[in-house]
Protein backbone atom coordinates (compact mmCIF):
# COMPACT_ATOMS: atom_id res chain seq x y z
CA UNK A 1 0.00 0.00 0.00
CA UNK A 2 1.34 3.60 -1.01
CA UNK A 3 1.34 6.28 1.41
CA UNK A 4 1.17 9.94 0.67
CA UNK A 5 4.10 12.34 2.58
CA UNK A 6 7.09 13.89 2.08
CA UNK A 7 10.30 12.21 0.85
CA UNK A 8 13.01 11.89 3.06
CA UNK A 9 16.25 13.07 2.08
CA UNK A 10 18.37 9.69 1.72
CA UNK A 11 21.35 10.10 4.05
CA UNK A 12 24.90 9.31 2.68
CA UNK A 13 23.97 9.99 -1.06
CA UNK A 14 24.15 13.40 -1.62
CA UNK A 15 24.96 14.23 -5.42
CA UNK A 16 28.20 15.69 -4.39
CA UNK A 17 30.37 16.05 -1.19
CA UNK A 18 32.72 18.63 -0.27
CA UNK A 19 35.62 16.53 -0.86
CA UNK A 20 33.95 16.54 -4.69
CA UNK A 21 35.78 19.44 -6.16
CA UNK A 22 38.79 19.96 -3.21
CA UNK A 23 41.80 20.90 -3.80
CA UNK A 24 42.30 18.45 -0.28
CA UNK A 25 42.81 21.75 2.02
CA UNK A 26 42.61 19.04 5.21
CA UNK A 27 45.06 16.87 4.08
CA UNK A 28 47.79 20.06 3.45
CA UNK A 29 46.86 21.69 6.97
CA UNK A 30 46.58 18.96 9.46
CA UNK A 31 49.33 16.58 10.58
CA UNK A 32 47.48 13.24 10.19
CA UNK A 33 47.82 11.32 13.01
CA UNK A 34 48.38 7.52 12.89
CA UNK A 35 47.95 4.54 15.13
CA UNK A 36 49.07 1.06 15.24
CA UNK A 37 46.25 -0.02 13.49
CA UNK A 38 46.04 2.27 10.57
CA UNK A 39 50.32 1.45 10.97
CA UNK A 40 50.19 -2.14 10.45
CA UNK A 41 46.89 -1.80 7.73
CA UNK A 42 49.25 0.94 5.71
CA UNK A 43 52.42 -1.95 5.82
CA UNK A 44 50.09 -4.75 4.52
CA UNK A 45 48.07 -2.76 1.86
CA UNK A 46 50.69 -0.56 0.32
CA UNK A 47 53.56 -3.05 0.93
CA UNK A 48 56.10 0.12 2.25
CA UNK A 49 57.51 0.24 5.55
CA UNK A 50 57.22 2.18 8.38
CA UNK A 51 59.60 4.58 7.23
CA UNK A 52 58.28 5.02 4.00
CA UNK A 53 55.27 7.02 5.16
CA UNK A 54 55.60 7.81 8.79
CA UNK A 55 57.59 10.03 11.04
CA UNK A 56 57.55 11.82 14.22
CA UNK A 57 56.28 14.58 14.87
CA UNK A 58 57.35 17.40 17.94
CA UNK A 59 54.52 18.28 19.27
CA UNK A 60 55.35 20.47 22.82
CA UNK A 61 51.78 22.51 23.12
CA UNK A 62 50.02 19.87 22.20
CA UNK A 63 48.79 21.51 18.98
CA UNK A 64 48.81 18.13 16.85
CA UNK A 65 47.91 15.48 19.33
CA UNK A 66 44.63 17.98 20.00
CA UNK A 67 43.64 15.65 23.48
CA UNK A 68 43.37 12.99 20.91
CA UNK A 69 46.57 10.80 19.66
CA UNK A 70 48.73 10.30 22.78
CA UNK A 71 52.81 11.38 22.79
CA UNK A 72 55.29 9.06 22.77
CA UNK A 73 59.10 9.91 24.19
CA UNK A 74 62.45 9.00 22.73
CA UNK A 75 65.49 8.14 24.33
CA UNK A 76 67.61 10.84 22.07
CA UNK A 77 64.69 13.54 23.25
CA UNK A 78 63.10 12.04 26.46
CA UNK A 79 61.56 15.55 27.17
CA UNK A 80 60.32 16.05 23.85
CA UNK A 81 56.58 14.68 23.37
CA UNK A 82 55.84 13.64 19.57
CA UNK A 83 53.18 12.36 17.51
CA UNK A 84 53.04 9.44 15.44
CA UNK A 85 52.09 10.82 11.68
CA UNK A 86 51.58 10.69 7.92
CA UNK A 87 55.00 12.27 6.54
CA UNK A 88 54.28 15.38 4.21
CA UNK A 89 55.83 16.30 1.03
CA UNK A 90 56.16 19.49 -1.10
CA UNK A 91 53.18 20.27 -3.12
CA UNK A 92 53.74 20.03 -6.90
CA UNK A 93 51.36 22.75 -7.97
CA UNK A 94 51.01 25.53 -5.36
CA UNK A 95 55.13 26.52 -4.02
CA UNK A 96 56.00 26.76 -0.97
CA UNK A 97 53.28 24.58 0.60
CA UNK A 98 53.08 21.30 2.07
CA UNK A 99 50.69 18.14 1.84
CA UNK A 100 50.14 14.70 2.82
CA UNK A 101 52.49 12.60 0.20
CA UNK A 102 49.57 10.38 -0.53
CA UNK A 103 47.68 13.34 -2.06
CA UNK A 104 47.54 13.18 -5.56
CA UNK A 105 47.18 16.51 -6.84
CA UNK A 106 45.40 17.93 -10.17
CA UNK A 107 46.75 20.56 -12.03
CA UNK A 108 44.95 24.29 -11.41
CA UNK A 109 42.52 25.17 -13.71
CA UNK A 110 40.38 28.49 -14.55
CA UNK A 111 37.22 26.87 -12.59
CA UNK A 112 39.77 25.09 -10.14
CA UNK A 113 42.15 27.54 -9.38
CA UNK A 114 44.14 25.41 -6.82
CA UNK A 115 43.26 22.32 -8.70
CA UNK A 116 41.15 18.78 -7.42
CA UNK A 117 42.75 16.59 -5.46
CA UNK A 118 42.23 13.14 -4.38
CA UNK A 119 43.14 10.74 -1.78
CA UNK A 120 45.91 8.02 -3.26
CA UNK A 121 45.69 5.43 -0.30
CA UNK A 122 40.95 6.25 0.68
CA UNK A 123 40.48 2.45 1.04
CA UNK A 124 43.63 2.15 3.26
CA UNK A 125 43.34 5.80 4.61
CA UNK A 126 44.29 6.22 8.14
CA UNK A 127 40.93 6.73 10.94
CA UNK A 128 41.68 9.90 11.82
CA UNK A 129 40.81 10.60 7.70
CA UNK A 130 37.80 8.16 7.94
CA UNK A 131 36.01 10.12 10.51
CA UNK A 132 36.56 14.00 9.70
CA UNK A 133 35.04 16.51 10.24
CA UNK A 134 32.90 14.01 12.39
CA UNK A 135 32.78 13.08 16.25
CA UNK A 136 30.25 10.99 18.70
CA UNK A 137 27.63 13.55 20.84
CA UNK A 138 27.12 13.10 24.42
CA UNK A 139 25.35 9.74 24.59
CA UNK A 140 27.89 8.53 22.05
CA UNK A 141 24.92 7.13 19.83
CA UNK A 142 24.38 10.33 17.84
CA UNK A 143 27.57 11.47 15.40
CA UNK A 144 27.74 15.00 15.36
CA UNK A 145 29.31 16.83 12.26
CA UNK A 146 31.77 19.26 13.31
CA UNK A 147 31.75 22.40 11.08
CA UNK A 148 34.98 23.19 9.59
CA UNK A 149 36.04 26.97 9.15
CA UNK A 150 36.88 27.86 5.71
CA UNK A 151 40.42 29.17 6.93
CA UNK A 152 42.11 28.50 10.11
CA UNK A 153 44.45 31.32 9.68
CA UNK A 154 43.66 34.51 7.31
CA UNK A 155 47.47 35.05 6.62
CA UNK A 156 48.25 31.50 5.37
CA UNK A 157 48.37 30.71 1.62
CA UNK A 158 45.09 30.32 -0.19
CA UNK A 159 46.31 25.95 -0.37
CA UNK A 160 45.54 25.65 3.36
CA UNK A 161 41.54 26.97 2.47
CA UNK A 162 39.98 23.98 4.55
CA UNK A 163 36.29 22.83 3.00
CA UNK A 164 34.79 24.49 -0.25
CA UNK A 165 31.03 24.54 1.58
CA UNK A 166 29.92 22.82 5.22
CA UNK A 167 29.32 19.56 5.35
CA UNK A 168 25.34 18.39 5.82
CA UNK A 169 24.08 14.88 7.51
CA UNK A 170 23.18 13.63 3.70
CA UNK A 171 27.28 13.73 3.27
CA UNK A 172 27.38 10.97 5.50
CA UNK A 173 26.40 6.97 5.49
CA UNK A 174 24.77 6.94 9.42
CA UNK A 175 26.20 3.13 8.95
CA UNK A 176 29.70 3.29 7.57
CA UNK A 177 30.49 6.97 9.77
CA UNK A 178 29.62 5.65 13.03
CA UNK A 179 31.45 2.13 12.21
CA UNK A 180 34.73 4.84 11.71
CA UNK A 181 33.84 6.60 14.57
CA UNK A 182 33.63 3.73 16.62
CA UNK A 183 36.78 2.00 15.04
CA UNK A 184 38.59 5.04 15.53
CA UNK A 185 37.84 5.36 19.27
CA UNK A 186 38.87 1.98 20.45
CA UNK A 187 42.25 1.99 18.17
CA UNK A 188 42.96 5.66 19.72
CA UNK A 189 42.50 4.22 23.34
CA UNK A 190 44.68 1.45 22.49
CA UNK A 191 47.28 3.24 20.92
CA UNK A 192 47.41 5.30 24.46
CA UNK A 193 47.74 2.18 26.87
CA UNK A 194 50.71 1.45 24.31
CA UNK A 195 52.11 4.98 24.43
CA UNK A 196 52.01 4.85 28.39
CA UNK A 197 53.95 1.76 28.16
CA UNK A 198 56.29 2.83 25.75
CA UNK A 199 56.94 6.15 28.04
CA UNK A 200 57.53 4.09 31.33
CA UNK A 201 60.77 3.72 29.60
CA UNK A 202 61.65 5.91 26.26
CA UNK A 203 63.32 3.71 23.70
CA UNK A 204 65.10 4.70 20.67
CA UNK A 205 63.41 5.82 17.97
CA UNK A 206 64.72 3.23 15.13
CA UNK A 207 63.37 0.43 17.24
CA UNK A 208 59.91 2.02 17.10
CA UNK A 209 58.30 -0.04 14.15
CA UNK A 210 59.51 -3.78 15.79
CA UNK A 211 58.18 -2.67 19.23
CA UNK A 212 54.84 -2.08 17.57
CA UNK A 213 54.82 -5.12 15.55
CA UNK A 214 55.05 -7.25 18.55
CA UNK A 215 52.62 -5.52 20.36
CA UNK A 216 50.01 -5.63 17.41
CA UNK A 217 51.10 -9.39 16.39
CA UNK A 218 49.47 -10.55 20.27
CA UNK A 219 46.32 -9.07 19.73
CA UNK A 220 44.98 -12.58 18.57
CA UNK A 221 46.10 -15.39 21.14
CA UNK A 222 44.83 -18.45 22.91
CA UNK A 223 43.21 -19.10 26.17
CA UNK A 224 42.98 -17.06 29.26
CA UNK A 225 45.05 -14.24 28.42
CA UNK A 226 43.97 -10.71 28.17
CA UNK A 227 45.99 -7.97 26.04
CA UNK A 228 46.12 -4.88 28.44
CA UNK A 229 48.76 -2.64 30.32
CA UNK A 230 49.30 -4.89 33.27
CA UNK A 231 50.05 -7.56 30.76
CA UNK A 232 51.95 -6.05 28.39
CA UNK A 233 55.47 -6.52 29.95
CA UNK A 234 55.30 -10.11 30.45
CA UNK A 235 54.56 -10.73 27.04
CA UNK A 236 56.02 -7.91 25.36
CA UNK A 237 59.72 -8.11 24.81
CA UNK A 238 61.26 -4.58 23.70
CA UNK A 239 63.48 -5.34 20.27
CA UNK A 240 67.30 -4.09 20.70
CA UNK A 241 68.56 -0.94 18.81
CA UNK A 242 71.00 -1.66 15.85
CA UNK A 243 74.14 0.40 16.92
CA UNK A 244 74.95 1.10 13.37
CA UNK A 245 71.37 3.01 13.02
CA UNK A 246 71.06 6.81 14.39
CA UNK A 247 67.27 8.03 14.87
CA UNK A 248 65.48 10.64 12.82
CA UNK A 249 63.07 12.88 13.64
CA UNK A 250 60.82 15.18 11.33
CA UNK A 251 59.42 18.68 13.27
CA UNK A 252 56.05 20.37 12.30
Amino acid sequence: METAGTELPILGQSDETPCDSCHGGCCRTFVIPLTGADIWKLERDLKKSFWEFACRWEDPHGSIAQKYAPHFHFQDEPKTPFVIGLIQSESTFIPRTTKCQFLREGAPDEEHPLGVARCGIYNSRPSACRVFPTRFDNTGDVVEIVQVPNQLNEDENQAYNLCPRPWEPADFDPVTTMEHLTIAAYEMRFFHKIAQLWNRKPGPWNIFPDFLKIVYSERVMHGEKTLDEELFPTIIKFPAAAESETPSKRAA
